[in-house]
Parts: C-alpha cells; sequence; structure tokens
C-alpha cells in the first residue's frame, strides 16, 4: 500500500507520527460510453450555458447557488483565512464510549501506520482505547477539508473513519411506522424462532458479490469469442481524460479531490532554495581564469609579431642605406 498522507496523533502532550493509508478499495466493474457503431470514445466538452461557448478548464470558476437561484462566483482569494485546523495533525477531541458511535456517521476508512520512533506512543494509545473500550473523536484536514472521525481499533491496528456531520443525517420520519399494529406472541415467537436458525458468527470472507463475479464471466466470455470487441483508437491524453464515466457521482468525486489534491500540493511544495547562485559564480570564476591564459596568450603574439615588424623595418633601412656604397664600389 501506498501513504495517502502523513502527519501525527495528537492527544494531550503526546504526540504520535503516522502514516495514512486507504483501508478500503473500489472494486465495482466501470463502463464508458462508446459509439455502438465503431466502439469510439464519447467525448465531453464544457460549453457555456449562455453563450454556447466551449470553455477551457483554466477559465472554470467555483460558484455557489442560493435557494433562490442567485450565483455567487467565488475567487480564490475568498478561500484565503478560513479557519481550517493544522493540517498535518489529527486532533482528538475527547474519548466518548464506542457504542454511544452510531455506525450511520460513518464515512470512508483509514489505516494508521506509526512511524518506527512512535511505536510505543501508537501502542499505548491503542492499549488504552481496547482497555477503556472508548472511541476518540479527532478533526483531522483530508483534501483540504476539515472532518470529523472516530479513531478506534481493528486488529491490533488504529484505524481512523471520517463521519459525517450531524446535520448531514437526515431524520428518519415515516408516518406510515406510527400506525398501531397488532403483533401477536405467536407470531413474536416464530419471528424469533427464525432469528436464532439463522443465527451464526459473522464471517464477512464468506460473502461475494456475485453480480460482480457473473458480470466479469460475461466479458471474459465475450472476449474469448471476440464478441463486441472495438478496435483500439489511438488517442492522446486529452481524449482520454473526455470519456464519460457512467457512474457521474463517482466521476465528480474524482474530480474534486483531484483539484483539491493538486491545489494542496501547490501549497505544500518547498521554497526554491538560492544554492544555485554560488555555483554560477564560481562558474563566472572558471570562466574569467580561463580567459585570462587566453588573453596572456593573445598579447604574447601581438608582441612578437610587433617585434618582428620592427626587426623587418630595421633590416629593409639598413638595405636601403648599403645600396649607395655598392654601387660606388661598382662605378
Amino acid at each position: 500500500m501506498r501513504a495517502m498522507w502523513k502527519g501525527s496523533v495528537a492527544f494531550g502532550l503526546v504526540n504520535v507520527p503516522i502514516k495514512l493509508y486507504a483501508a478500503t478499495e473500489d472494486h465495482d466493474v466501470r463502463f464508458h460510453q462508446v459509439h455502438a457503431a465503431d466502439g469510439g470514445r464519447i467525448k465531453m466538452q464544457r460549453t457555456c450555458s449562455i453563450d454556447g461557448e466551449k470553455v477551457e478548464y483554466k477559465d472554470i470558476a467555483k460558484a455557489y447557488e442560493t435557494e433562490t437561484g442567485q450565483v455567487v462566483v467565488m475567487e480564490e482569494s475568498d478561500f484565503d483565512g478560513l479557519p481550517v485546523p493544522g493540517v498535518r495533525e489529527i486532533e482528538v477531541l475527547e474519548f466518548v464510549p464506542s457504542e454511544q458511535v452510531d455506525p450511520v456517521l460513518f464515512d470512508r476508512s483509514y489505516y494508521l501506520e506509526p512511524e518506527s520512533r512512535a511505536v510505543k506512543p501508537y501502542v499505548l494509545l491503542r492499549e488504552a482505547l481496547l482497555q477503556t473500550e472508548r472511541t476518540a473523536i479527532v478533526r483531522v484536514v483530508l483534501r483540504s477539508k476539515s472532518q470529523l472521525a472516530a479513531l478506534r481499533v481493528r486488529d491490533g491496528v488504529l484505524v481512523l473513519q471520517t463521519m459525517l456531520w450531524p446535520d448531514e443525517v437526515r431524520a428518519a420520519d415515516f408516518d406510515v411506522l406510527e400506525t398501531d399494529v397488532d403483533v401477536k406472541p405467536q407470531e413474536l415467537a416464530m419471528a424469533a424462532s427464525l432469528v436464532d436458525n439463522l443465527s451464526m458468527d459473522f464471517e464477512p470472507d464468506k460473502y461475494h458479490d456475485d453480480y460482480r463475479e457473473a458480470l466479469l464471466a460475461v466479458i471474459e466470455s465475450k472476449l474469448a469469442g471476440g464478441q463486441g470487441i472495438a478496435p483500439v483508437a489511438a488517442s492522446d491524453s486529452d481524449d482520454a481524460d473526455d470519456g464519460i464515466v457512467v457512474d457521474l457521482m463517482a466521476a465528480l468525486r474524482e474530480s474534486v479531490e483531484r483539484s483539491k489534491a493538486e491545489r494542496a500540493a501547490g501549497e505544500e511544495r518547498p521554497a526554491v532554495a538560492e544554492a544555485p547562485k554560488p555555483a554560477a559564480k564560481k562558474a563566472a570564476t572558471k570562466t574569467t581564469a580561463a580567459k585570462k591564459p587566453a588573453a596572456k596568450k593573445t598579447a604574447a603574439k601581438s608582441t612578437a609579431k610587433k617585434t618582428t615588424a620592427k626587426s623587418a623595418a630595421a633590416k629593409d633601412a639598413t638595405a636601403k642605406d648599403a645600396e649607395p656604397a655598392r654601387r660606388r664600389r661598382s662605378a
């Protein structure tokens, strides 16, 4: 498994450095929308509902629509200064009896692995939760979003389960259940007997997704028989991202998580060090040093040329002075 988050669990004065791993994975069989005639992927284009023009991703902004239909367009600066706790800390708010935490509040589950130097405080917290039969209610920031979560023990490992906020759970209000129903003792005894006959220890490994297995068998059968196989069309990375996934909510969720992850990565990227500057100076020094001998060599060549020219001029002058004397002797 690959750690998706690193931080620490803080309770009291104890701080436990940990790594966070997704405890579950989705095995749903996903489909794409294609053209039935040739198997080509269906592209999704972002267009404006007002002018019908195609909109690039960089020109898309977040907006909130009120109940009256008013649209409030948000800017990145509007999110600055919002009350977000430490992004790398799981803050324990309180410890509550485990039976008081309603499972309907649970959302996603994550495993917590301690750093090698923090095994002892990790085990200390784990054993304290087991001995007291308590669950830690914590607050954590995941994907730039503050979330309520429960910290409990499963198979000797601390498990973080994100929770819905209380106002996100709907009230079960069904008038039909308020009707008076006459349940006879014999009927209740028969139902209890049926429950007893089907009672056993829960073993999740014996349950399987029969629909998924049967669907994969159909797909394998079509592959083996060469039925309904569309040619693999060459496409660039942009085309691959334009396919519409049938599970729209999953696609939207993935898009939101990608954008938040990119924004978080940008905020956490360390500042660029000024290390290259000394290297540049050093390189410049080397360049200058390399040029100096060349300059001396050039100067030496120039001096040599001047000396040679002077010598040649002197020889010419001497030859001119000697020419009349030779003529007189010849005469």
